[in-house]
């Protein structure tokens, strides 16, 4: 479990995996899902034509900030996995950090959706629009963004991926690389999310 959150640390900075030579989180990223396509079960979601859309940081961005999900959707269309890179979500309202708040009062879809905005155009309508994430937690954010973009380009198809998910029962964590296809389900009487897996 220690070492899954060491994982998780250099991936939320970007940091260097210790290969030789050292290679960037994003960039490992990018090429696992290269080298596994035929064996990953969301393998069909990179695409030539698709389009990948970063998901904005629940804080507001300012110039020269990182942004691990731009760089995992960059690395990815650099070596061919999606058409271009679209940073067109922005966060224009600052949010609650989901791994940093309790369970409860953590943000729900509609407060993403009310505080995303979509600020630019994809240059030719997309058919497949990919949400780049670094790591899901229930998988809110994704939710929220994936409305915006449902908005702005009805016809396309929406999913999402992220990097690296959030195990909360210790007894269900299986390993530090386990990729896995799953669904986020919006619960109209809670106004959250569950998560599977």
């Amino acid at each position: 479990m220690q070492y899954a959150k060491d994982v998780m640390l250099t991936l939320k900075r970007d940091g260097f995996i210790d290969e030789q030579p050292p290679i960037l989180m994003s960039q490992w990223i990018a090429r696992t899902v290269e080298q596994q396509m035929a064996k990953l079960p969301f393998g069909p979601f990179f695409r030539q034509n698709t389009v990948l859309v970063p998901v904005p940081s629940s804080s507001l961005m300012r110039p020269g900030t990182l942004w691990v999900p731009e760089r995992i959707a960059s690395a990815l269309v650099n070596i061919g996995m999606g058409r271009e890179v679209v940073a067109c979500l922005v966060r224009t309202t600052a949010l609650r950090k989901a791994a940093q708040t309790d369970p409860s009062e953590r943000p729900k879809p509609k407060e993403h959706i009310d505080t995303i905005s979509v600020q630019s155009q994809i240059s030719e309508q997309p058919n497949e629009i990919l949400l780049v994430d670094d790591i899901v937690t229930r998988g809110a954010a994704l939710l929220g963004a994936a409305n915006r973009l449902a908005e702005a380009f009805p016809t396309a198809r929406i999913r999402g991926f992220a990097a690296m998910r959030t195990i909360s029962d210790p007894s269900d964590f299986v390993a530090t690389y386990e990729p896995r296809f799953g669904t986020i389900q919006y619960r109209e009487r809670t106004e959250d999310t569950l998560r599977r897996p």
